[in-house]
């Protein structure tokens, strides 16, 4: 992964927040009915969801590569990348129940959306409990990388799917327009897409700085092991 030490993207990166971060506050946004300003969340609550489905898509990427070759470094990149991703879920459920608050009149509404990604989450939640429990490190790694196809075959129908086939409060789901049904002077558009491309850069980033930091240690033990 030399890419990892690549300085070209993570400018990138800093440069498409700094934009996502003052053009989500300033530039004109739709005067729509009830969310009015609120939709400036926009721009930080849908990117780090976004990113969270990158990040785990990447995790279990490199969890099927593990359980290919068997090759620890796999294990080591699939498990950052899965904490990462946890991370942008949390930011971006705790963004969703602020936005919520003004749009919705309370933070938990019991909505189906937001029900279905506190459950992916705690599935999650548990992939860290489990590789907690585990000593041996490969049986750890096995075991976990199995879990980790899973949680994220699950994760897809609780966010995706099951949302669409009820009654929700959320855009796009329970028969209610996405932004693109109604964003028609495309403000919106001018940061967003910008925006995901930022906030999934970003979580790449903090996984490999993680994931170098772990590397590191490792070779630090095994020098200490074959010195003692």
């Amino acid at each position: 992964m030399t890419w990892m030490k690549q300085a070209w993207w993570k400018i990138l990166s800093v440069v498409l927040l700094c934009y996502a971060v003052v053009g989500g506050l300033l530039l004109p946004v739709p005067a729509l009915p009830i969310l009015n300003e609120t939709i400036r969340v926009l721009h930080f609550h849908v990117p780090m969801w976004f990113g969270m489905i990158i990040l785990f898509m990447i995790s279990v990427y490199y969890a099927i590569q593990f359980l290919r070759t068997n090759e620890l470094k796999y294990d080591v990149y699939s498990v950052n990348f899965t904490k990462t991703g946890i991370w942008f879920g949390v930011l971006g459920m705790l963004s969703g129940m602020i936005w919520a608050k003004f749009t919705w009149g309370e933070m938990w509404s019991g909505d189906p959306k937001q029900n279905g990604s506190a459950i992916a989450l705690l599935i999650y939640f548990a992939y860290l409990v489990l590789r907690g429990s585990l000593n041996d490190q490969n049986q750890r790694a096995r075991v976990t990388a199995v879990y980790n196809v899973f949680a994220f075959a699950t994760l897809i129908p609780l966010i995706f799917i099951l949302p669409r086939l009820t009654d929700s409060l959320h855009p796009g789901n329970g028969g209610n327009p996405g932004f693109n049904a109604y964003d028609l002077d495309s403000n919106l558009r001018k940061v967003f897409y910008l925006a995901v491309l930022g906030w999934t850069l970003l979580g790449v980033w903090l996984a490999t700085l993680k994931i170098r930091i772990d590397i590191i240690n490792e070779k630090i033990e095994d020098k200490e092991l074959a010195i003692s």
